[in-house]
Parts: C-alpha cells; structure tokens; sequence
C-alpha cells in the first residue's frame, strides 16, 4: 500500500504523520502526512466492504488487513476542511474517530487539512473574543431563533465603546454553527484585530433558514435534486422566503439594543457564503439605508449564476447598479470572491457578475482564491481579506 515502501522518505513521512485537528479525543486515525495524504484505517473484521468519500470525490475501495483492520492512504488533499463518509457494506455513516460539523444538510464527519503557513485562522497568542449564544424569539416566524454574536476582545474591559457590526451569514444545509465551527471567523478576526489590521466589531452569525409561521415544508435534505438544479434552487428559496424580514425586523432591532452597538448604516455591514452571500445582496441592495458594507463570497443572485436569466446592470436587484454616481454615496464597500476551482457555473456566474458590473462603473473588489472551489478554505481566505476594508475611515 502506498506509504508503506521501505523508501527512507516514506519512513520519514510516516513518521511525521499526526492525527488529524478534527479527530475525537484520543483518536490516532485519520492521520494526515506532510505532503497532505490522508491515512484513513478502522477495526471492522465483520464487514464484507468499506468505502471513504472526502468531499465530493468519487468513494475509494480500503483494504482489509488479517486482524480486520481497514485501511487506505488517499492522494494529497487540497487544504482546508471537508466532510467525508464511510461506506459500510452499502451503508454511508459518519467516521467514529472524527468530529462531525453541521453541513450539507446533516451532521457530517469533517476533517481539516492544514495549509502550510497559513496561520491565520488558527488560535495565536494574541488577545481573544467571545462567542456568545443568543436565543430570541422571532415575530415573523412564530419561533425561537438562535444566533452567536462574536464579541471582540476588549469588548467588555471597554464599557462605554460601541461597535460596528458585520452580520456574517452562512451557506445552503449549514447553519449559525458554521462559521465559527467550520470557518473560524473568531480566530480570524481575533489575529487580524491584534495585527492592527482590523477595526474591532461584533459578528452576528444567524440561520440562514425562515419561513413565516404555520408554514410547512420538506426538510432541506429531503429529495429534490442536485445544488444548483431548478428543483434544489425553489425549495431553497421556499426555506428561506422570510429571512430579510428576521433580519430587518426581528435580527438588528435584537442586537442593537442588547449589545453596545453603533447602530446605522456607516458602521453595519452584511456579508455571506454562497446560500448567504445571495441573501446578503438580496437585503443588502434593497435596504441602503440600513447597509453600507456588502460581501458575497460565492454567492450571486441564483437566477443568473445557476439559471438562464441574464444579469442587466439597469434592473437587477430593482435597479441598485444602474447609477454608478448614487450607489458609491450610499455603499462603502462592495466585495466579490470566489474560488478558481468552484463548479463550473458558479464560477462563471460570479465572474460574469463582476464583469458586468466593473462595466458599468460600479467601484468593487473582486478576489480569487487560487486553488480552492466551493469550500470553507476559500471563505476563510475571502472573510481574512473583507474584514480589513470594513469601518475604515
């Protein structure tokens, strides 16, 4: 099996090997080597098949050795964090040995795979934050919402200072858990405000999903095609139908008068991933005047980056784009990002986008993740980069 030669720098590699970050206590595998293979093993001597998937690559066969150890090393992984699966005789399950992260809809195993220097999204010694769980109940849903708000790390050593806000939302089948979980964003934020580099503020991380009271639906996972198909794309609108009005109405008014808030539109900002970075520009360019700072990382109207409508700078988003003078007295920032090896439509998509708005003499920032498709290394890298052009000046 490969990683098993007699080579001295196979040896070594092994040697080097360590458990994943992502693994249970105590868990020796799946062990993750310098050049970022993956050694993956399980003790099932009754099991006829086993299978992994990492992420949306096919399933790869594992091997079973005489004391009914399964095992496979796979190819290197690109970094970051990705869900991956077991396949036991016909059966998808999540790995015991690895913590699981609400994604895709369900819990799913996830495994990080670290990104040689990069640092920036990991906990430093620097000065921390608090992650804060916040439950109120919504007007517009009938129910009980959760979000976390990200304080800064002075936030309660300064009693009198008041913050901007970055409302940071998450992508389709997650939840308010993913940013913080899967992307981070404490520690990013935590080391970009020791370096300087950023302003200190409050991020509010909520559920992407809402419906209005005594509306039923499917649940998110329950069939209806593909991401990106016409049939995936209505049901998501449908669960998701109410949730400018929780922002507008429920959301903001919560957080501006529980949390030492500067509360207008000079120090609040929305941005979101994919699912997220759409709503973001549907309730951001309709409402200037309660956002001046907007961020889509990977995320665009889903009618002209997955369907067949063509974007026209003059009517989308009820015409925001069509006088390039009054959008840049109204909006500070727009930002754009997307990863060079997203789906092909996305990808498309988002850049025509940019294209067709950089056209039109709409002032912007558009950034590329190099090497990273539909993942949370981009959206890590794009929220590393959009935090410092926040509340400047």
């Amino acid at each position: 099996s490969e990683g098993h030669s007699d080579g001295r720098g196979t040896r070594h590699q092994e040697a080097m090997a360590g458990a994943a970050s992502t693994n249970v206590p105590n868990a020796e595998y799946p062990r993750v080597y310098p050049d970022l293979r993956v050694e993956f093993r399980v003790k099932a001597p009754d099991v006829q098949k086993m299978e992994v998937q990492v992420g949306a690559t096919p399933k790869v066969a594992m091997s079973k050795d005489a004391e009914g150890v399964w095992s496979l090393i796979t190819p290197p992984i690109v970094p970051g964090f990705h869900y991956y699966y077991l396949t036991v005789d016909g059966i998808t399950v999540d790995d015991p040995a690895g913590r699981t992260f609400y994604g895709v809809g369900k819990d799913s195993t996830g495994i990080e795979i670290p990104e040689k220097g990069a640092d920036y999204y990991l906990p430093r010694d620097v000065p921390h934050g608090e992650v804060r769980e916040r439950w109120y109940h919504s007007k517009i849903t009938g129910s009980w919402r959760r979000c976390f708000v990200y304080t800064p790390p002075d936030y309660d050593a300064s009693a009198k200072t008041h913050y901007p806000v970055l409302y940071l939302q998450h992508g389709g089948g997650e939840d308010e858990t993913g940013w913080i979980r899967q992307g981070h964003a404490n520690f990013i934020l935590d080391n970009l405000i020791a370096s300087g580099k950023s302003k200190p503020m409050l991020i509010v991380m909520d559920n992407g999903y809402a419906v209005r009271a005594g509306t039923l639906l499917e649940p998110l996972n329950a069939p209806g095609g593909p991401p990106g198909t016409p049939a995936m794309l209505q049901k998501m609108m449908a669960m998701t139908a109410a949730f400018e009005d929780v922002v507008l109405q429920d959301l903001i008014p919560m957080i501006d008068s529980t949390y030492r808030t500067l509360p207008d539109r000079h120090h609040r900002a929305m941005a979101g991933l994919s699912m997220g970075g759409m709503q973001t520009l549907q309730v951001t360019l309709n409402h200037f005047d309660i956002f001046s700072y907007i961020g889509g990382f990977s995320g665009a109207g889903a009618s002209f980056v997955f369907g067949n409508t063509e974007f026209d700078v003059k009517t989308a988003y009820n015409g925001a784009f069509s006088d390039p003078a009054a959008f840049h007295k109204r909006i500070h920032l727009l930002w754009l990002g997307v990863g060079t090896e997203e789906p092909e439509r996305m990808h498309a998509g988002i850049l025509n986008f940019h294209k067709a708005i950089e056209k039109a003499g709409i002032e912007h920032v558009f950034y590329e993740s190099p090497g990273t498709a539909h993942e949370w290394q981009t959206w890590r890298r794009d929220l590393n980069d959009f935090a410092p052009r926040l509340f400047q000046n």
